[in-house]
């Protein structure tokens, strides 16, 4: 049964400075990353006798000319980005990590 975790570890990679940012995002918050204001729902773990695995429920508005554009609901996983990718023009996002405690 997956472990339940307190914080997302999400990187951003802004596509137009190539600049890749990590960022600690507890469950049940959300934050503002560039124009993309990013909610944590939950973040599991897989048990320590399976592969590692890590999986985020997210979602992702787009905050762009100060409208409210939906552009990522749902589920990522850790291990491969490309299944669940959140397909944004200036943003790549994905989960690194999911932790029990956030420690920046």
């Amino acid at each position: 049964e997956p472990i339940q975790k307190k914080t997302a570890t999400l990187k951003l990679l802004d596509k137009i400075s190539n600049k890749v940012s990590e960022n600690n995002i507890d469950v049940n918050t959300t934050i503002l990353l560039g124009s993309l204001e990013v909610n944590i729902y939950a973040c599991y773990s897989s048990p320590p006798d399976v592969i590692p695995e890590d999986y985020v429920l997210l979602e992702v508005i787009d905050k762009l000319n100060n409208e409210k554009e939906y552009v990522y609901r749902g589920w990522m996983i850790s291990s491969n980005p490309d299944v669940t990718p959140l397909e944004h023009p200036i943003y790549d996002l994905w989960l690194v990590d999911c932790i029990s405690d956030n420690a920046s």
